[in-house]
């Protein structure tokens, strides 16, 4: 057997290596064309990584931040029933010197107040919002949105609206 065959399956006919010019690189491949390949190669195996690090990062802060919610339920439904004891607490030590059903009601606005207090607490913190509409007097130069944009003119005169038959 020739030494062109040897190693090809069945006989078939090898096909031809390209010649090696002085560089190294095989004649139809020049040598910006092997970078280019590497810098494929490099770029496709960098995104990976980089996938499998932001995926492994947002597994582990999601894990973090799973636990720490489910410790703020936990504690939210403790200090629920916390807030029960106490009003059950209020309620009976009212009872001792009012009928219960006064004592009941007793504690119910004392509860009302105290919620209506942190509703007024927890509003506090937000600012109040201007009105949309400004009544005698030129509307603002930016839209309320805040995007900066300024309002179209104002027409001097009413747009002419056309007469139709019907």
């Amino acid at each position: 057997m020739p030494p062109s065959l040897v190693g090809v399956p069945g006989g078939a006919q090898a096909p031809p290596a390209l010649p090696a010019v002085p560089g190294g690189y095989p004649e139809g491949m020049d040598r910006l064309d092997h970078l280019e390949h590497l810098d494929k190669h490099l770029v496709e195996e960098l995104a990976q990584v980089a996938r499998e690090t932001v995926r492994d990062e947002l597994r582990e802060q999601s894990r973090k931040r799973r636990r720490t919610a489910m410790l703020y339920a936990a504690s939210g439904a403790v200090a629920l029933y916390a807030g029960g004891a106490v009003a059950l607490a209020v309620g009976l030590a009212l009872a001792t010197a009012l009928p219960g059903w006064a004592a009941a009601l007793i504690t119910a606005v004392l509860l009302g107040a105290l919620a209506y207090c942190l509703r007024g607490a927890a509003h506090s913190g937000h600012r109040q919002h201007p009105p949309q509409h400004v009544v005698g007097g030129a509307p603002p130069a930016t839209p309320p949105t805040g995007l900066g944009m300024p309002y179209p003119p104002m027409p001097q005169t009413p747009p002419e609206t056309p007469h139709h038959r019907a």
